[in-house]
């Protein structure tokens, strides 16, 4: 599955597939950044406690955890290119529908199809993105991750102009989400064809189930094995960082610097910064260092930062260690989508669909596990749990190898 994309000559201008694909990256990025801005907004709409506001959210996930095999089908029958523009209008759709649920069941319907949205155009556009990639030969996923981390600031930055005009989210998210879509799809409408599952390398009008192996048929959800399952383990471990930072760095600085609440703040801000800062030049450190040598100095990083923050205690080195925590995880899911979308087992969409799901479960179950050892050993030592996970992806660090390379330092 890891042949290269062959595409014809011709692209030029501003209008090319690398450009499309960081469009599509920021589009993904942009439309959950809006989202985001507005929770509070929707919370009080249909006065939610916050237990009820946790639920709502928790059918968001289940609705992305659910859309990951059907994208990875779709991927594989039809082309991530064409899957992911045509996913990028019902994104767009679910969050107006969000803003205009009368009632709680239908925000949480909503919510649901519009996780299911994000997610599933999380599989397509990084399948396009390894494709892009190869077409390319050379290393670019970490600088398409960083265009959504870009997008999630700008669509949280255009919630806080929404906020300021007294704008209501039903208009702001119509306006936010067709300026990003018009914009977007400007770069992103350009002709590209995928190897469909079979191998083949066809116009997506020309792919059909029946182009499909015999043995992706009889698996609705093939499970990854051997490197790439390896591989899924480390974005397990890499989204339990990531999401416990987003949720428990700010309680982690005022309980173990003794801060306010605006300068814990601080703690996740820097974190995002230098995390954003890395993706921008992470594709030069990969082609210097090769996958496994970035992954295991990333990892490191990470683990690093997490003790530095633990043993120092002090604010400024607390903020040190985030800062390198950044660092740390920064490349290590452009590394992980890179190597699913070579994968020499599984077609592109099952492997990255595969990996996703690791990632979402690392997402899901990190602040909670966090959360539970705050309760039992304090928060500076709950943190602990991130250096630890850290350290393993160090240790499987060789299964983001490419597959030809798979073994090699």
């Amino acid at each position: 599955m890891s042949e290269t994309v062959m595409q014809p000559a011709g692209y030029s201008g501003w209008r090319n597939p690398r450009r499309a694909v960081v469009a599509m990256f920021f589009l993904n990025g942009s439309l959950y950044g809006i989202w985001a801005s507005r929770v509070p907004a929707i919370a009080e709409m249909h006065q939610l406690s916050e237990s009820l506001l946790g639920i709502l959210l928790l059918s968001m996930a289940a609705g992305a955890i659910v859309s990951f095999p059907l994208a990875g089908k779709l991927v594989d029958l039809y082309g991530s290119a064409e899957v992911t523009k045509k996913i990028a209008f019902a994104y767009g759709a679910t969050l107006v529908a969000l803003a205009v649920a009368p009632n709680v069941w239908l925000l949480g319907l909503s919510l649901f199809l519009f996780g299911a949205a994000h997610g599933s155009m999380d599989v397509s556009m990084n399948a396009w993105a390894g494709e892009v990639e190869r077409y390319l030969k050379k290393p670019i996923m970490s600088s398409f991750h960083a265009m959504w981390s870009l997008g999630t600031g700008a669509g949280a930055a255009s919630g806080y102009v929404a906020v300021r005009l007294g704008a209501e989210p039903m208009l702001h998210f119509l306006v936010a989400a067709s300026l990003c879509l018009a914009l977007s799809l400007y770069f992103g409408l350009i002709p590209w064809k995928s190897p469909v599952a079979a191998g083949q390398k066809t116009d997506a009008s020309e792919a059909t189930p029946e182009a499909k192996p015999a043995s992706a048929k009889k698996k609705r959800f093939p499970l990854p094995q051997g490197a790439l399952a390896l591989a899924g383990i480390i974005g397990f471990c890499s989204a339990l960082g990531e999401g416990g930072m987003a949720d428990w760095s700010a309680i982690f600085l005022v309980q173990v610097t003794a801060v306010d609440d605006g300068i814990a703040a601080l703690g996740f801000a820097t974190f995002s910064v230098v995390m954003v800062g890395m993706r921008l030049v992470g594709d030069r450190i990969i082609t210097r260092l090769g996958a496994v040598r970035a992954a295991r100095l990333s990892s490191l990083a990470a683990a690093s930062g997490s003790l530095l923050a633990i043993l120092a205690g002090t604010l400024p080195a607390a903020l040190c260690g985030f800062a390198l925590m950044g660092v740390g995880y920064a490349l290590i899911f452009p590394l992980i989508f890179s190597r699913a979308a070579n994968d020499d087992k599984l077609s592109p969409g099952a492997a990255i669909a595969a990996v996703a799901t690791f990632g979402y479960g690392g997402g899901l179950l990190g602040p909670v596990l966090i959360g539970l050892l705050a309760d039992i050993f304090f928060i500076r030592w709950a943190f602990l749990l991130l250096s630890a996970l850290a350290l393993v992806i160090a240790i499987l660090a060789p299964v983001l190898a490419p597959p030809a390379d798979n073994g090699s330092r």
